[in-house]
């Protein structure tokens, strides 16, 4: 059997330092047909640019959408999934610009996936860990938005709120994404949701979440807390699925 097409979201805005070090960093994992798709919002740094760059320096391996403003971390990403599954992506993945996510662990969120229908990256479960210097404060919101929007989602996963996954194409396809409306950081907890929902399984592989070494960082406070307050109105959102056995 050939090796599934991976295909890597990885969305970007200005990430002019990172982006060159990623892609060098992820082509050298030699993983059998693995491609990325640069989702650039439009970065004032030049990223769109860079990546475009990138792309011509690896045809095979890299390719580039550019969106004409910032149009949010959700957006981005459905729109990097539903270009990913028309160049026939079987396997489709996320992923942070900034290295907080190891790329070393994709091999092993590859390997995982072949047992479930989702492969989560975790911080949550034995051998997964935060970084050593985040605050106090960032360390016990993140931890506390966890527990959160598990318990009132009632969702299996301990890392509900990560975005580091691999989906199956067959997953995706089997989610109603036209539905997701979530754009900030409580997209990956909607996806998660809507994915348990429809019946898929996710299965954790840990990791240490290391904070950016190049570049500004986006997470504030203040992000988390609206993330937090959003949780509810997922769980509404989906009043009409939870009515209904899963769809397998």
């Amino acid at each position: 059997m050939p090796d599934p097409k991976i295909i890597l979201v990885i969305p970007t805005y200005n990430e002019a330092e990172n982006l060159p070090r990623l892609v060098s960093a992820l082509l050298l994992l030699k993983t059998p047909n693995l491609h990325l798709l640069i989702v650039d919002d439009n970065s004032p740094d030049g990223t769109g640019g860079i990546a475009d760059d990138l792309a011509g320096a690896h045809p095979d391996g890299v390719a580039v959408l550019h969106r004409e403003q910032k149009l949010g971390l959700g957006r981005a990403y459905l729109h990097g999934f539903r270009v990913a599954l028309e160049m026939g992506a079987d396997v489709v993945g996320e992923m942070d610009a900034d290295f907080s996510h190891p790329v070393e662990k994709v091999p092993e969120l590859v390997e995982t996936l072949k047992s479930c229908d989702i492969a989560l990256g975790s911080r949550y479960i034995k051998g997964g860990s935060l970084d050593e210097g985040w605050p106090v404060w960032r360390k016990m919101l993140s931890v506390f938005g966890n527990i959160y929007a598990r318990t009132i989602l009632r969702l299996p996963p301990r890392d509900v709120t990560g975005g580091f996954r691999l989906y199956r194409r067959e997953t995706l396809l089997g989610m109603p994404l036209e539905r997701v409306r979530s754009n900030g950081y409580i997209f990956q907890v909607e996806m998660l949701y809507l994915a348990h929902l429809c019946g898929f399984r996710a299965q954790e592989v840990p990791f240490h979440f290391a904070d950016r070494k190049w570049g500004e960082s986006k997470m504030s406070f203040w992000i988390q807390r609206e993330a937090a307050l959003r949780v509810w109105q997922v769980w509404w959102a989906y009043r009409d699925l939870r009515r209904r056995p899963p769809t397998r």
